[in-house]
């Protein structure tokens, strides 16, 4: 057998409408009753209203009280009271002597007979109303004294019977009828279109199910590692996760929802990409502190609703490419070591075998000496065993490229005075980027040298690498530092890179670094010149 199947929870726009639609209802009846009850209870003053003065014109009417006198009163009030109940548009008048007895009535044959109702209060010469069943059913009336010369001489009823007064009042509640259901149907009209349009913008979806989503969105934003920012149409932060704000440097939520990008104080290429109008993919940024790749993308939707940017953390991956490309270095250095090494004892073994053994002990002496003494002088001066490595390496890729690398004479960098808080890996990637950036410049010109000097004060490490290349256009001095910036053809993984990494390792050890022309021994070329502060005493990194 067949369970029948429940109708699922409608949608959130269905049940507003639904809702709606019953609260209209309901204030439209609620309305219409009420408006019913009281032009019933209006109906019913005016016709009291209308009952009292046709009863005080006939009584204050002197003819009345002249026939009232005569012996016959009934011959002279009958057709003057039909007369009156014709033109006055009420369904009795009644004229009777003080004791009730009526002298004129609708219906012929209640005349002599007693009114049915209260007339106490006239008696006494009050005029009253009231809703009585007489003769001629239900009915509102009036009734009231007449005087003459101060003394009651008969009584007058003038009323109109209630089936007439509700006859009027259907009029009114059929045209309130034809309003209120007007009301309901332009309500239900407006409430549905309104409603259509929040159906389009919740899909369809119900409360629970907008909850629900609503739980998985924060979930999911602050579980996310990778930065997540939305702009708004006027590239205003719609929405930033944990991941974003650590990544962008910026303050708490609160503080970040709503401000500009322009407000924001990234660096100006990242502000610049943040608010291109054209999608970017994959592009490289660097913050004071972070290697950032940046991906944008419109929010679709017709008109410009805003953009989505991902953000990834790739500053340790950067470092790593960092190093990795000196490891190649070095490989390759260690290659073409290795084929002059084979070079040169093929040298010595041709000698041998011409029977010129002198002259091959000779031969090789005088290399192991050249190759011991640059080991000796990059070791003396820089006891960093790091940074004697990556000079090693760095001299041989420079001779490979026609480019002579010395360490100055003033070079003094003893292993251990380095404290903890200043990386081996920051040093590498500021002085490996300084060097292969003045070989870069140096290669190509006349005695291209490249020369770097490194020693340490009390206060600071110094780290300058000069070269005999064209050197630096004033007007970019500072350009020189910005990620993307080179005076080179982009290589298949683009330039510009190497000195943007600098100047954040730098900024994040709170150095500094400047640029200046006359290089090695004058003649032309750049200076690059780092100064990081040692936090800790000399020697306290042991």
């Amino acid at each position: 057998m067949r369970l029948p199947t429940l109708p699922g929870p409608r949608s959130l726009a269905g049940q507003l409408f639904a809702m709606q639609a019953v609260l209209i209802a309901v204030v439209v009846a609620g309305y219409a009753l009420f408006t019913y009850v009281n032009d019933q209870r209006q109906a019913e003053d005016a016709a009291a209203r209308q009952a009292t003065a046709v009863a005080r014109s006939i009584a204050d009417s002197p003819s009345v009280r002249v026939a009232i006198r005569t012996a016959d009163p009934t011959a002279r009030l009958e057709p003057y009271a039909l007369q009156v109940m014709r033109d006055a548009n009420v369904d009795f008048v009644t004229i009777m002597n003080p004791s009730g007895i009526r002298w004129t009535h609708p219906d012929r044959d209640q005349i002599g007979k007693r009114f049915l109702g209260n007339i106490g209060p006239a008696q006494h010469g009050h005029s009253f109303t009231e809703t009585y069943t007489g003769t001629l059913g239900p009915s509102v009336r009036a009734v009231t004294p007449v005087t003459d010369n101060g003394r009651i001489v008969g009584l007058v009823s003038a009323g109109i019977k209630v089936e007439t007064i509700s006859a009027r009042v259907q009029d009114q509640v059929a045209a309130l009828l034809g309003v209120a259901g007007g009301a309901l149907l332009l309500g239900a009209v407006g409430t549905y279109v309104i409603n259509a349009r929040l159906r389009r913008h919740t899909h369809g979806m119900n409360a629970t199910e907008l909850s629900r989503m609503h739980d998985y969105h924060q979930a999911a934003l602050h579980a996310v590692r990778e930065g997540l920012l939305m702009l708004d149409g006027q590239y205003r932060v719609a929405l930033i996760n944990d991941g974003g704000r650590e990544l962008l440097g910026v303050g708490p939520e609160e503080e970040a929802i709503g401000r500009s990008v322009a407000g924001l104080g990234l660096p100006a290429p990242l502000t610049g990409a943040l608010l291109s109008s054209e999608p970017r993919v994959d592009e490289v940024h660097l913050t004071e502190s972070r290697v950032l790749v940046v991906n944008t993308s419109p929010v679709s939707g017709g008109e410009r609703r805003g953009t989505v940017v991902t953000l990834r953390d790739v500053t340790e991956l950067q470092s790593l490419m960092g190093e990795l490309d000196s490891e190649r270095g070095f490989t390759q250095a260690l290659r073409s070591q290795a084929h002059e090494a084979a070079n040169r004892l093929h040298t010595v073994v041709s000698l041998i075998e011409l029977g010129r053994a002198e002259e091959a002990v000779e031969f090789a002496t005088a290399e192991l000496e050249l190759a011991q003494a640059l080991t000796d002088q990059v070791v003396a001066a820089v006891g960093e065993p790091v940074l004697a490595a990556l000079l090693l390496g760095k001299t041989a890729q420079a001779n490979e490229r026609g480019v002579e690398l010395v360490v100055s004479p003033d070079s003094r960098l003893d292993d251990g005075l380095l404290p903890k808080s200043l990386s081996a890996r920051d040093l590498v990637t500021i002085l490996g980027n300084l060097i292969d950036n003045a070989v870069d410049a140096a290669q190509g010109s006349a005695r291209a040298r490249v020369t770097v000097t490194a020693y340490a004060t009390a206060a600071e490490v110094v780290l300058r690498v000069s070269d005999t290349g064209p050197g630096v256009d004033p007007d970019h001095g500072d350009l020189v530092f910005q990620r993307g910036f080179s005076t080179k053809p982009a290589g298949p993984g683009g330039r510009g890179l190497g000195l943007a990494l600098v100047r954040q390792a730098v900024n994040r050890h709170e150095g500094t670094l400047t640029v200046t022309g006359s290089g090695e021994d004058g003649e032309g070329g750049a200076v690059f010149e780092v100064r990081l502060p040692l936090r800790t005493p000399l020697g306290g990194g042991r």
